[in-house]
């Protein structure tokens, strides 16, 4: 019987425990540009097994909000290797969350103000994040979108590809491809977004050729062993949508079996909502997910997310049910969760206020057990 607290070996890693900190967007990289207190903040919770950093636009065109960090200019791979030093320092182990939002986005974001893209032209139900001149920041509906050309895809997969490159020579340990959420690579999985009648669109092994493309495209340039993604089969992040989530993400399971991925990072349930969430005629079956993907060959680790506590990831571990557990408000406010979490200490309790934008309030000085 496995404890959250032992180590595993995950891919390419050792990892000293099964805790890890989830991708949490702060909006905290003016320019793009992770700044020194992005460094602080990470190695101060370097005691994870795995960190995973917030989700990092792969292009100008991937972003979707104000001050989120990019891997595409030299001056924002000089801010992360500042970050992935300072981890590596305090003995931790780091991986960056590759991003491309697709609609979820502004056209004040984007480049020469240009709409955002997306599978097909619909426009999501929900807000991004924006600054004025003067630092302040407020939430806006996302722009309408124009569909991407077929002789726009490999470019994408393209720019995926070398945001893989540039991360492994900025000093992490790996990548995390975000899937999820509504963003780029979910906006085409689900059928409420994807509304194409070519290559890409229409049936579920249509909808998952883009993930597949730019999968192959990370894992030819990085190695297998150095690559994770996530996936959030029933959230309604974002928009998202599909009247048939569980065929779809067994299909999309077995999918990532033949890629020999270091881990699978799953969302249960709505992200940051309710874990029991429903899409589609029934319930999803996370378990028959899983066995889907071991069937199929696949041996990476099986990450779970979403509302744990300690008991309740101790008992995944235990029971065989994850391999890993992500934490992600509890990381925000808690540096040394994992000494907590052994120790069965109380957990400070997060300031919602300062969880996008800021300085230091909020973000590095939340304090240890230890003062």
């Amino acid at each position: 019987m496995s404890s959250l607290f032992d180590p595993i070996t995950v891919g390419a890693w050792s990892l000293p425990n099964r805790v890890v900190m989830a991708p949490l967007t702060r909006n905290r990289s003016p320019d793009a540009v992770p700044r020194p207190i992005t460094a602080t903040y990470y190695a101060q919770r370097a005691s994870a097994g795995l960190l995973i950093t917030e989700a990092t636009a792969i292009s100008h065109q991937g972003q979707g909000y104000a001050d989120v960090p990019g891997l595409y200019a030299p001056e924002q791979l000089a801010g992360w290797r500042a970050v992935t030093d300072a981890v590596h320092a305090a003995g931790g182990r780091i991986v960056t969350q590759l991003w491309h939002v697709g609609r979820i986005s502004h056209t004040d974001l984007q480049p020469d103000g240009q709409a955002p893209v997306a599978p097909s032209a619909i426009r999501a139900k929900a807000k991004t994040f924006l600054v004025d001149g003067e630092g302040g920041g407020r939430f806006e509906d996302t722009s309408e979108p124009r569909a991407l050309r077929l002789d726009e895809l490999p470019g994408i997969v393209a720019d995926f590809r070398r945001a893989a490159r540039a991360a492994v020579d900025a000093g992490f340990d790996g990548v995390e491809l975000h899937a999820a959420n509504g963003y780029l690579i979910d906006q085409f999985l689900r059928a409420g977004s994807n509304h194409r009648d070519d290559a890409y669109g229409g049936s579920i092994e249509h909808r998952a050729r883009l993930l597949d493309e730019v999968l192959t495209a990370i894992v030819d340039e990085i190695g297998a062993e150095r690559t994770g993604i996530r996936i959030s089969p029933v959230t309604p992040a974002n928009d998202a949508s599909d009247p048939q989530p569980q065929p779809l993400f067994e299909h999309v399971a077995r999918l990532l079996a033949r890629h020999a991925l270091a881990y699978v990072h799953v969302i249960e349930g709505a992200t940051g909502g309710p874990r029991d969430f429903v899409q589609g005629d029934a319930p999803f079956d996370y378990a028959a997910l899983k066995a889907a993907y071991r069937a199929a060959g696949g041996r990476g680790a099986w990450m779970t997310n979403n509302g744990y506590d300690r008991a309740s990831a101790l008992a995944a571990v235990e029971d065989g049910e994850a391999d890993l557990v992500a934490f992600g408000r509890a990381y925000i406010a808690n540096p040394d969760l994992v000494e907590r979490l052994q120790a069965d200490a109380p957990l400070n309790a997060p300031d919602g206020t300062t969880f996008y934008g800021g300085g230091e309030r909020g973000y590095t000085d939340y304090p240890t057990l230890g003062g």
